[in-house]
């Protein structure tokens, strides 16, 4: 029969495998890269997803190969024309070199705490070079590959490589904003005054032209009407003329005729005249002869 000693050192030499195999695997995931380390010096980075062997005294640290956020807190900065900004930026990056990263900042942590000062250094060179309005509105874009650039030199001595850097937000202090805000009101009410002058003195030189004008175009009017009425009475003047030379009776009974006509309308008319006027002359005689006048009695 086996002695029961055997069995129980079997089982424990079985054991003791098991032990040994399991430190001397590890796992690499698909997200990560493995530095092993002996004795807390780094001997081997692993990229490779799978099942990895290694001694069984040698430990392993697991290290992010994903792009990491980078979220800085705003910032004051002076612009090249002495105006302050808030700046609110943000970065992205990735460990590009793990050896690197392990023996120089060592963790995801402490590397945020570097990436952040270096950051906010590369905001306010790059950033202080221009003017506020460049930073806001004409050249931002350019403006943050430049910090990029310069953010991702200094850190490549860490083992990381800066993927974008993204200006969020740049504005002017809250305490500055509204003066800017009084500044930019008066300004558009100046210009909007100049134009309603511009509009008024222009709306006057139409008026003065236009009153110009009618007076020109009243003064031929009346010309022209003076001259054509002037025509119509020559020409009425020779038509009686001629109307006289053919037959004076007959004349002198039409002109009287409307005369009656024109002073005699019903309800309008007031006349204090002799009976024997000559106006009545043609109601005493169809002829319009007047009859001699007899002296006046002494």
């Amino acid at each position: 029969m086996r002695s029961p000693v055997t069995g129980i050192v079997a089982l424990l030499a079985a054991l003791l495998v098991a032990i040994v195999a399991y430190m001397s695997l590890f796992t690499v995931q698909q997200t990560e890269q493995t530095i092993v380390l002996q004795f807390g010096a780094p001997v081997e980075v692993v990229t490779d997803p799978g099942l990895h062997f290694k001694a069984p005294w040698n430990s392993v640290i697991n290290i992010d190969k994903r792009i990491l956020d980078l979220e800085n807190p705003s910032q004051e900065v002076i612009a090249s024309d002495q105006k302050r900004l808030v700046v609110d930026a943000f970065a992205r990056y990735r460990i590009k070199d793990a050896l690197r990263f392990y023996q120089s900042v060592g963790s995801i942590q402490a590397a945020n705490l570097q990436l952040t000062s270096l950051l906010n250094a590369a905001l306010r060179r790059v950033l202080g070079e221009v003017t506020f309005i460049t930073v806001v509105r004409d050249e931002r874009e350019k403006l943050m590959g430049r910090i990029r650039e310069q953010l991702d030199h200094e850190a490549g001595g860490y083992g990381i490589e800066v993927v974008d850097v993204r200006i969020r937000r740049a504005d002017l202090p809250e305490q500055n904003s509204q003066a800017v805000y009084d500044r930019m009101k008066s300004e558009r009410q100046r210009e909007a005054a100049e134009f309603r002058a511009q509009g008024a003195q222009k709306a006057q030189e139409i008026r003065s032209k236009a009153d110009r004008d009618v007076t020109v175009i009243i003064a031929d009017a009346n010309s022209q009407a003076e001259q054509t009425r002037g025509v119509g009475d020559a020409e009425r003047n020779r038509l009686f003329a001629e109307a006289y030379g053919k037959d004076a009776d007959f004349f002198a009974f039409y002109r009287s005729m409307t005369a009656y006509e024109a002073g005699l309308k019903p309800n309008d008319t007031r006349f204090l005249l002799r009976p024997d006027s000559d106006f009545f002359r043609y109601f005493g005689n169809p002829s319009g002869k007047m009859a001699t006048e007899t002296p006046a009695k002494p």
